[in-house]
């Protein structure tokens, strides 16, 4: 048993492990604008001995134990962040559900923050310098000669889209999501972009740090197991030698 707790212990701390890569990624990200907060799921673990099917759940027997946890997935919390005037036309924010979408390496990716700008083609690029695609998926170029009237129509004109299921959209860096689906334009009388703003993270910072703290903590609980189980294992050693 106290390999089992060894293996249980060292486990739930390479979990809590995992949770602060999370936490500290949300935390690095709390101005970064459209930004996702991302939460890292566990799920019970039944003993080892239910897991391979010699025994069962509710057996009271000695495996009726908890087999820990196990990660079950990193998970995306979608939901809108406060939006922040900025007076640049160029800058858009999203007001309801939809995603921007951007071209990269030939892909077109989706994402929620809209701190665009001119490059020197006068296309509309993102913080990175990808294109910015419009409803027919082309490139948004502005006419240097046209004035602030075209930079006013900037809401109109560039893409607004949402997956089948926001299920379907996987990071992939750079405030990027690709869909495994497929996506279809928000309708018009859904459709609200707002120019002059951002969409500002949805990290809280204060509730990150308490979930940060708390994370710490449990960590720290479960590598004083792993000790523990360790030094048990050890004595047991040095007593079955002696004999």
């Amino acid at each position: 048993m106290s390999e089992y707790g060894l293996f249980i212990a060292a486990e739930g701390a390479q979990l809590q492990q995992r949770r602060l890569e999370v936490l500290t990624n949300n935390l690095a990200n709390v101005e970064t604008p459209g930004f996702k907060r991302q939460l890292a799921v566990f799920q019970a673990r039944l003993a080892e001995q239910t897991q391979r099917g010699l025994d069962y759940p509710g057996s009271q027997s000695i495996n009726d134990l908890s087999g820990g946890v196990i990660q079950h997935s990193i998970v995306t919390d979608f939901s809108s962040g406060p939006m922040q005037s900025t007076d640049i036309p160029t800058d858009l924010a999203i007001g309801g559900d939809g995603f921007f979408v951007i071209e990269k390496d030939g892909q077109q990716l989706l994402t929620r923050a809209g701190n665009f700008h001119l490059n020197n083609e006068n296309r509309l690029v993102t913080e990175q310098g990808y294109n910015v695609l419009d409803h027919d998926f082309s490139e948004v170029t502005i006419d240097p000669a046209a004035g602030p009237q075209e930079l006013a129509r900037l809401a109109n004109r560039v893409a607004v889209v949402l997956p089948e299921a926001l299920g379907d959209l996987k990071s992939v860096g750079e405030n990027l999501f690709r869909a495994a689906g497929a996506t279809a334009p928000v309708e018009a009388v859904d459709r609200r972009v707002l120019s002059g703003f951002v969409e500002k993270s949805g990290v809280n910072p204060t509730l990150e740090m308490m979930e940060l703290i708390e994370t710490s903590r449990m960590f720290e609980a479960n590598i004083r197991l792993i000790q523990q189980q360790d030094g048990l294992i050890g004595t047991l050693l040095n007593r079955v030698l002696r004999a």
